[in-house]
């Protein structure tokens, strides 16, 4: 069933076509990736999604209401964490968790938020770091495990220990039946919690994808330096492009696909380094907008 239904969705700032005619689906249980570059119209569309904007044209529903005529009721359902949290400086983390349980009711797993995140609700918000702000923005959109969460760059300023832990609270929830809309910029963290993934580029969505045919696309960067001269010629993978000389006596190359065969090709020669690491997501993006 679709809980998120995006139709047909324009929203324009006078002649910049922010949300240029996008339609998607996201249905019950499922973790939607919304990805693309800064300024592609992720936050925007989220923005029209969680009625603080009105589209110029289309419609939203989410829980099978109208994302402008229902705005009010329907944040009682949802979940919202911005990219940029606005927060109230001069309260401390319990008052703004406080003002949450008078709206939504007590959390059975606040407590557990609190102390899994390493978060000290006592410090005023003016005095938090990013990351504490961050865990701050996390606890208040989580507390109520609402039916649907909306999530813009939710692991944003956190150190990898806390986003594994973000990462199994998201998978959680699905498992008990949230519908998840998450953008982001992570493209392993994409692909350890999406099922399906929009890519928007301009305002307009390029592709929708399923998290499996995404790997397929992946790009990988491999550097490997020799001892004795660089064996540049003598390589023979299949889609090896962009090869470059690097100084040390050493090659780098990019190639779609899986590590396995560049290991056991790589694996001939006299190599004192190998280095394989994923392309940006940024060169993902790029195989769609050629």
């Amino acid at each position: 069933m679709g809980i998120i239904k995006i139709t047909n969705l324009k929203k324009y700032f006078g002649k910049v076509k922010a949300v240029d005619d996008i339609t998607l689906n996201v249905n019950e249980g499922e973790i939607f990736g919304y990805l693309g570059p800064n300024g592609a119209g992720k936050t925007t569309t989220i923005s029209c999604m969680m009625g603080f904007l009105n589209p110029t044209a289309g419609k939203i529903s989410i829980l099978g209401k109208d994302s402008v005529q229902d705005r009010t009721v329907l944040k009682n359902d949802i979940g919202y964490l911005s990219s940029d949290i606005q927060l109230y400086k001069d309260l401390t983390g319990w008052d703004h968790l406080n003002l949450i349980k008078n709206i939504r009711g007590e959390s059975p797993i606040l407590t557990k938020l609190i102390d899994d995140l390493s978060y000290d609700p006592t410090i005023k918000v003016k005095n938090l770091s990013t990351g504490n702000k961050q865990k701050l923005g996390i606890i208040m959109c989580f507390m109520n495990s609402p039916k649907v969460l909306i999530l813009d760059e939710p692991t944003k300023g956190l150190d990898p220990l806390l986003q594994n832990k973000i990462y199994e609270y998201i998978l959680d929830f699905k498992k008990n039946g949230t519908t998840i809309f998450m953008s982001s910029h992570n493209l392993s963290e994409v692909e350890k919690l999406c099922d399906h993934v929009g890519i928007i580029k301009m305002g307009k969505l390029v592709t929708m994808e399923t998290i499996h045919s995404l790997k397929e696309k992946r790009i990988l960067v491999v550097k490997a330096y020799f001892n004795g001269h660089s064996k540049i010629d003598d390589i023979k993978i299949p889609g090896i492009e962009r090869f470059e000389k690097l100084a040390g006596n050493g090659i780098s190359f990019k190639i779609k696909g899986e590590i396995t065969p560049i290991v056991k090709e790589m694996g001939k020669y006299d190599l004192h380094d190998l280095e394989i690491t994923h392309a940006s997501l940024e060169e993902i993006f790029m195989e769609y907008y050629k």
